[in-house]
């Protein structure tokens, strides 16, 4: 899991400063970008991506305990999109300003940030992670124990058929023949 929500923000800031990049030589027609330009789009974009990650697996997480890793996405996301919604938008239009200052970087910085800010909110978080997480299916939660009692059930967690104790519980020794 961890590796696959570090995969989704890397591909979100690739993909916003590769849009930044065709506005900024396209559209504006700058001559060039600043050399840290890239550092300063990667430290905010993959920190506040990174962010949202955790706050919405975290819910996923716990619903997935109770109703299983489809159902406990659906859930978490139902319950968490709001509020990444809500910071997404707030925090976008924050860096917006930056884009209007008459500083060629600043520009870019502010444009960039808040592009990858509301992809990564509408885009990323509430489309991607979700279909990568229905793909993958339980075997998300690997290696913790929740894919451990998924793998132990040979099918996806029904809480009407276990308890959330037996999630937790250490798998069963296999006699061996």
């Amino acid at each position: 899991l961890p590796v696959l929500l570090v995969g989704t923000v890397i591909l979100s800031f690739a993909a916003a400063l590769g849009v930044g990049a065709v506005v900024f030589d396209v559209i504006f027609g700058f001559p060039g970008s600043d050399p840290s330009f890239p550092l300063f789009a990667f430290v905010f974009l993959v920190a506040l991506g990174i962010d949202y990650n955790i706050f919405l697996m975290a819910r996923v997480r716990e619903e997935a305990l109770k109703h299983g890793t489809r159902r406990g996405m659906l859930r978490g996301l139902a319950v968490t999109g709001g509020v990444i919604t809500s910071a997404g938008i707030v925090l976008a239009g924050t860096f917006s300003v930056l884009a209007v200052l008459p500083l060629v970087f600043l520009t870019e910085i502010g444009f960039v940030i808040a592009f990858g800010v509301l992809l990564d909110t509408f885009l990323v978080r509430s489309v991607l992670v979700p279909a990568l997480v229905f793909d993958i299916g339980p075997k998300v939660w690997w290696p913790s124990t929740l894919s451990k009692a998924h793998e132990r059930r040979g099918r996806e967690f029904h809480p009407e058929d276990h308890t959330a104790e037996e999630a937790e519980a250490p798998p069963e020794p296999v006699a061996s023949p």
